[in-house]
């Protein structure tokens, strides 16, 4: 160590010698080398950087601005060693030697509560997005809190309040949050509030694009106005569900102050975003139809199949491990059980089903902040059990066990969200039992799959007798569940999700939109 070396003739990335430990602290960068901060690099923007640096060029020095290097690139200040004698270069004796590295390639900043390894709701889709942008050569960072949904409770006892990691390729920045005690109400708004406070007190540093992932609402708000104070970036919000839709779909309409609040602010944040992602045709009608957003500002990028097919297995023996019969028919819903999931639906129909007599079992599989009271109804129901959430691998062993996969909503939830379980229920080859309002969205996507039946939310001996009638007709299941593995591999494979995320965000960073409102996943 200790040679020139010429800059790389890579166009997008060069890395030059900067040998002045004075400069080097005035950058922000006060560990010496060996030491484990330094060794990892600290990553600095242009900002933060001394106007003049010397650096060796080739074989001599020359001082330049960071603004050398072009707008848009990301400047990493990373040690190499340490000269330990005079050269002809004059290099002083025992100066800590740092290499600058520039890299101009697209760089997307990503603001979200929920990212791997959560296996459940919004994390495996930040997560997979924010891999995939790293394997097509784009700079991915991270800003998340610690695992803790869907049980609402940090896998670690007391996590770290920040950690740094690099995580499949991706920079990853976590914040410690405040975990509400009952995760609903003004708890989850004082507990969104603290993340966004957290998020926004992390440096952004200089992103060509920053996204947004939305829930959580009142965070996305908190970093939305430090992007357009401070950063100012273009900003992506990317539309999971929708606070509007919720609020007035699960009975909270005369909520008052709190509610009109909450409106205000999805409004502006949506209005305040350069462009808007949502996952389904059906928000966005809502947003350019009842919200008035710009139609030319939201794009629709399905959620894709995340989970991958269950290798071959013994089918008999993941069900003995769960204790389920072999003459059960199993009737398995899984995810999260909070209020939206109306859950005690399932509870009725499994005590219906006992009292009947009927071989159909109904299995709720993960976590949630209704989980405990579910536990509770479940008490002196054979029919029904519960087991907690499961790794990726048990949770598709798990799934492909079963007979029949559920989903149940509360009644009047039509529009606030789409089921990201259903991308995962058509990869199993099963038929859907979709226990849901008529017209809501849930409803279309089985219907247009052709992959189950569905039945009035609310209903519990409807919910049975479709599981009977399945259960009675097993070639009928086989074809339904045949049409959702048809469905996912057309429709829902992460390639078109994801050219059409990365088009948007290539426009994005050198201010070019279409016009015309972009769909993936729907052709």
């Amino acid at each position: 160590m200790g040679s020139d070396r010429e800059p790389s003739s890579d166009s997008s990335a060069g890395r030059y010698r900067v040998c002045d430990a004075a400069l080097a602290v005035r950058a922000g960068v006060r560990d010496r080398v060996g030491s484990p901060a330094a060794e990892r690099g600290l990553e600095r923007g242009r900002s933060s950087l001394p106007r003049w640096r010397p650096v060796c060029w080739g074989r001599s020095w020359k001082w330049v601005r960071p603004t050398t290097f072009g707008s848009g690139a990301n400047v990493d200040l990373v040690p190499e060693g340490r000269w330990g004698t005079d050269d002809h270069a004059g290099r002083p004796k025992g100066i800590d030697c740092y290499v600058l590295r520039v890299d101009n390639r697209l760089s997307v900043l990503f603001v979200g509560l929920n990212y791997a390894p959560e296996s459940t709701g919004i994390a495996p889709y930040s997560a997979g997005l924010a891999r995939q942008l790293v394997a097509r050569g784009i700079r991915s960072r991270v800003i998340s809190s610690f695992p803790h949904y869907p049980q609402w409770a940090f896998r670690e006892s007391r996590p770290p309040r920040s950690r740094i990691s690099v995580e499949d390729g991706v920079r990853v920045v976590r914040r410690r949050h405040r975990l509400p005690s009952r995760p609903g109400g003004s708890a989850r708004a004082l507990s969104e509030l603290s993340f966004g406070v957290a998020a926004a007190t992390t440096r952004f540093g200089h992103p060509n694009v920053v996204v947004l992932v939305s829930p959580a609402l009142i965070a996305t708000a908190v970093a939305l106005l430090k992007v357009r104070l401070m950063t100012r970036r273009p900003v992506v919000m990317w539309v999971q569900d929708l606070y509007t839709l919720g609020l007035n779909e699960i009975g909270e309409k005369k909520a008052g102050i709190a509610t009109t609040a909450i409106k205000v602010i999805e409004r502006w944040c949506l209005r305040g975003a350069d462009a808007v992602v949502v996952i389904h045709e059906r928000f966005r009608d809502t947003l350019v139809q009842e919200m008035g957003i710009d139609s030319e500002s939201v794009t629709v990028v399905r959620n894709w199949s995340h989970l991958e097919p269950a290798p071959l297995f013994d089918r008999s023996d993941i069900r003995q491990r769960f204790g389920w019969g072999k003459d059960d028919h199993v009737v398995l819903h899984a995810g999260n059980m909070g209020v939206k999931q109306g859950l005690e639906n399932v509870v009725d129909a499994a005590r219906l089903a006992s009292e009947r007599g009927s071989n159909v079992r109904f299995v709720l599989l993960g976590d949630g902040n209704q989980r405990e009271r579910l536990a509770g109804l479940a008490v002196e129901v054979p029919a029904l059990s519960l087991v907690s959430s499961l790794p990726d691998a048990e949770f598709r062993l798990a799934l492909g066990a079963a007979d029949t996969l559920l989903v149940n909503e509360r009644a009047g939830v039509a529009g606030m969200a789409v089921p990201s379980k259903l991308t995962s229920y058509f990869s199993t080859g099963l038929p859907v039992i979709a226990a849901t309002d008529a017209g809501s969205i849930t409803e279309s996507e089985v219907l247009l799959a052709e992959a189950g039946v569905v039945v009035p939310a609310g209903n519990p001996r409807a919910l049975l007798d479709a599981a009977e009638s399945l259960a009675r007709d097993p070639a009928r299941a086989a074809d339904l569940g045949e049409n959702g593995r048809r469905f996912r591999s057309d429709r829902l494979t992460p390639r078109a999700s994801f050219d059409t995320f990365t088009q948007l965000l290539r426009e994005l960073a050198v201010g070019e939109r279409d016009l015309a409102t972009r769909e993936s996943g729907n052709v």
